[in-house]
């Protein structure tokens, strides 16, 4: 199990390999590393051709691990992404070929585009990290980390995954356009070559999962899990919310906190590291309601003021 300066360092390495391809974009690529070390899925919503593909692409290659990739299409079966079993006449018995799900990263591209049955198979693959087949359980590799990308603007032949499907992903994020100067750029740099093809790996799937069960150790004390729980009883409580967040929301945030401290340089969880992470991972799990629409945009504002509400001096004395 690394220790506190070799997670620091594991996580600007990876970080500054990812960059390489995705320019100006920082504060994404360490959410997407701190979805990854807190044992999470993501979940990347945004317009065509911001690089949400290139993003996992990227983050793939950094790692010396298998990866596959899916692109879903209205006539996909759960066949084609958990696996099958086949009639072996050799043997006289049925053999079970994995499908593309049995890898460390799986890219999920426009997870949108497959029916709801397809989606259904994968998610419940992410919240068991094993799929049964025939009555027989078949565990997937570790570290098993999914990202999925779909495109917002885009109805025709989609199936929007429910609320509660929504709720399976850490976090979910969106990369927007970049800035004037990033644009010219990424132009110049790769007006010759891809950088993609230049990223090698810098860590192995082993390294991963230490580094993963290294977080848990982060310590969060009485206090910080008063503060925790104090924000997710506010959703709740909330007007404007639908509903609120559930204990499944609690933990991850908790274990996004945990991760953030650690990439900070610190073995313990400070009100802070829920406080910047809580948008993240609690904005997809809160649906507004429809009359809360013409006072806030999305969750995120209702979220911000919330957060302001609660000052948290009172849970770092």
């Amino acid at each position: 199990m690394p220790t506190v300066q070799e997670f620091v360092s594991l996580f600007n390495t990876l970080e500054q390999s990812i960059s390489q391809v995705i320019e100006g974009k920082s504060e994404v690529i360490r959410r997407v590393l701190t979805t990854l070390f807190a044992e999470g899925h993501l979940l990347l919503e945004d317009l065509p051709g911001v690089g949400k593909t290139r993003l996992a692409q990227a983050l793939a290659r950094t790692m010396d691990a298998t990866c596959r990739r899916i692109q879903f299409t209205p006539d996909m079966l759960p066949n084609d992404i958990i696996g099958v079993s086949i009639y072996n006449d050799g043997e006289r018995s049925f053999q079970f070929m994995p499908g593309p799900v049995f890898a460390n990263i799986v890219l999920a591209d426009e997870i949108n585009r497959g029916t709801p049955r397809v989606q259904s198979s994968l998610l419940e693959a992410m919240s068991e990290s094993a799929v049964t087949v025939d009555g027989q359980t078949h565990l997937l590799p570790r570290p098993f980390f999914v990202i999925a990308t779909q495109n917002p603007v885009e109805f025709h032949g989609t199936y929007p995954l429910p609320e509660a499907q929504v709720d399976r992903f850490l976090m979910r994020l969106s990369l927007g356009y970049p800035d004037f100067d990033t644009e010219k750029a990424i132009l110049e740099h790769q007006q010759s070559a891809d950088p993609l093809e230049n990223i090698s790996p810098v860590a192995t799937a082993e390294e991963i999962a230490s580094a993963q069960a290294f977080v848990r150790t982060i310590h969060a004390s009485e206090r910080l899990k008063d503060y925790l729980v104090t924000v997710i009883h506010e959703t709740r409580q909330h007007p404007a919310f639908l509903y609120g967040a559930s204990p499944r929301a609690a933990l991850a945030l908790l274990r996004a906190a945990q991760c953030h401290a650690a990439a900070q340089g610190r073995d313990y969880v400070l009100p802070r590291d829920v406080r910047d992470l809580a948008p993240d991972v609690l904005a997809h799990r809160l649906p507004l309601r429809n009359q809360a629409r013409a006072q806030w945009h999305d969750s995120r504002e209702v979220l911000a003021e919330l957060l302001a509400k609660l000052p948290m001096q009172r849970w770092e004395e």
